[in-house]
């Protein structure tokens, strides 16, 4: 195999990676904290990508400054999908979980068909094929971009959950749900030993 298209190879898939894993942040996320297999997440982000794209379209709005629209609109939608939806079946059986998140993408992929139809889109801006030689090996500018926000949001999720109050009660919560005691809003918590949380 010619070095040249084989660094090629492992520099792309390394780049695409990257987009891979800001996907997977948010699943292992869910699943790792909630125990959720939620079908409908890459049906979020693609209604975060049609965000994007009318943003840009009729605004004008640069694909990356949207994340300040996107990820506003998105966590709403994701808070009340919790409140309206998931939280009535976290005691049920898996598949009836799975069932219901499979539900939730179901209608609205099928919505966005209806509204946007199937037709391909794309955004081209002035960085979209900007692309860096080093010898002969090609590197996108918005994969690269990518990348680098996924290693920065993954290291921020690490910092999260590993030095954070927050974190560790999510951590907590994760390996042993059954020793989490919520109590009503305004009371204080406290643990099995009487400290208070």
């Amino acid at each position: 195999m010619d070095p040249r298209l084989f660094a090629q190879a492992v520099v792309g898939s390394v780049l695409n990676g990257g987009v891979y894993g800001i996907v997977a942040l948010g699943l292992a996320l869910i699943f790792g904290v909630m125990r959720i297999i939620n079908f409908a997440h890459g049906t979020f982000m693609m209604l975060a990508m049609y965000l994007s794209f009318w943003a840009f379209t009729l605004a004008g709005v640069d694909p990356y400054l949207s994340v300040v629209l996107t990820v506003p609109t998105l966590f709403v939608i994701g808070v009340l999908v919790q409140r309206y939806l998931i939280n009535y079946v976290l005691g049920a059986p898996e598949h009836t979980q799975l069932l219901l998140t499979l539900g939730v993408a179901l209608i609205v992929q099928n919505a966005a068909l209806a509204l946007w139809t199937p037709d391909p889109r794309s955004i081209s801006t002035v960085y979209t094929r900007t692309v860096w030689y080093v010898t002969d090996v090609a590197i996108s500018l918005p994969r690269l971009i990518a990348f680098a926000a996924a290693v920065v949001a993954s290291l921020l999720l690490f910092l999260l959950l590993t030095r954070t109050d927050l974190g560790k009660a999510m951590r907590t919560a994760a390996e042993e749900p059954e020793s989490v005691a919520w109590a009503p809003r305004g009371a204080a918590r406290v643990d099995d030993a009487g400290h208070r949380l």
